[in-house]
Order: C-alpha cells, then sequence, then structure tokens
C-alpha cells in the first residue's frame, strides 16, 4: 500500500449538456403559434360582423277568396315592416301573376281598385301587428284566382325573403 496525498481524477474536458439554448426558441415558437391564432379569431370574427340591418323576424296570416278573387294578409306578430321596402310575389297554383302588385300603390295595372291597409300608397307605410293588407286581382290578371285555387305569397325585403304563405282560396 502506498501512502501519499490522495490522488484527484482529472477534470472533465466536456460540460454537461446543457437544454439552456433551446428554451428561447420554443417559447418564440409557442408566441408566433399564439399569434396565428388569435388572428384566426380576430379575422373570422370581423367576417362574420355585419353592417347590413337584418330583416325583420315577423310572422303572417294568408286569406284568399275566390269569389271576390282577392287576397287578405294579417301581420300577426313581430317587427314592423316598412312597405317601401317590401317586394310582395303572388302564386297561384304555383304560377306566379303575370302583374305583381308594386306595393304601395293606388291604381296600378293587373288589380282592381286600391289595395287594403299598408299596401295602400296613402297609408302608414309601417305595416305593424294588427293590421291587414289586402289586393284584388284584376280579370286581366293571369292566372286568375277562383274558389280551390292553391295561392302563394312570398314577402321580400332588401332581396331577403321574410315570409312564405300558403292557403287555398274559399
Amino acid at each position: 500500500m502506498t501512502t501519499g496525498p490522495p490522488t484527484t481524477r482529472p477534470a472533465s474536458t466536456s460540460a454537461p449538456e446543457s437544454n439552456r439554448g433551446i428554451s428561447p426558441v420554443v417559447g418564440v415558437l409557442a408566441l408566433v403559434a399564439l399569434t396565428v391564432c388569435l388572428a384566426a379569431l380576430v379575422v373570422v370574427g370581423v367576417g362574420a360582423w355585419s353592417l347590413e340591418s337584418p330583416s325583420p323576424t315577423t310572422a303572417f296570416d294568408l286569406s284568399a277568396d275566390g269569389n271576390s278573387s282577392s287576397v287578405e294578409i294579417e301581420h300577426v306578430a313581430g317587427d314592423a315592416v316598412d312597405v317601401e321596402e317590401l317586394e310582395v310575389m303572388i302564386a297561384i297554383n304555383g304560377t306566379e301573376l303575370s302583374t305583381q302588385p308594386p306595393v304601395p300603390f293606388v291604381g296600378a295595372s293587373g288589380f282592381d281598385g286600391a289595395p287594403e291597409g299598408p299596401f295602400n300608397a296613402k297609408a302608414d307605410p309601417k305595416w305593424t301587428t294588427g293590421e291587414r293588407a289586402g289586393v284584388s286581382i284584376a280579370g286581366t290578371n293571369t292566372p286568375t284566382l277562383s274558389a280551390g285555387d292553391t295561392v302563394s305569397v312570398t314577402l321580400a325585403v332588401d332581396g331577403e325573403r321574410i315570409a312564405e304563405l300558403e292557403t287555398t282560396a274559399t
């Protein structure tokens, strides 16, 4: 056995592996991914946001009288409808009238007399709950309306359909 000062091992020439250089890269990548996700959410949100006013939410009842060739629509519930922005399309047995009512009007071709309620040009242009609007289809308008015919009415505001109604004429 030899005596003497204890021997020390030589220091390692390579330092232990370190992950400190990777941490900033991972952090930057996480921030970039988060920024991309937030930007996508903003784009989707802005794209869904519309500056146009929504069409009115309403409910109507339709009745038709084949003996008097008249069609009547009652505003049952919902938002008021601006008749000046309204488009009315009437069809009898699936065929649209050759002349559609240009609401509001007084004395239009294809219709007898003045229309009732808010369809009349001299009435308040806002069609509100409880009001009835009606037209009398002239015999010169085709097809003609008779008892038992199916009458369909489509109401649209600014080109967007707000109601599709159908009934059988009495």
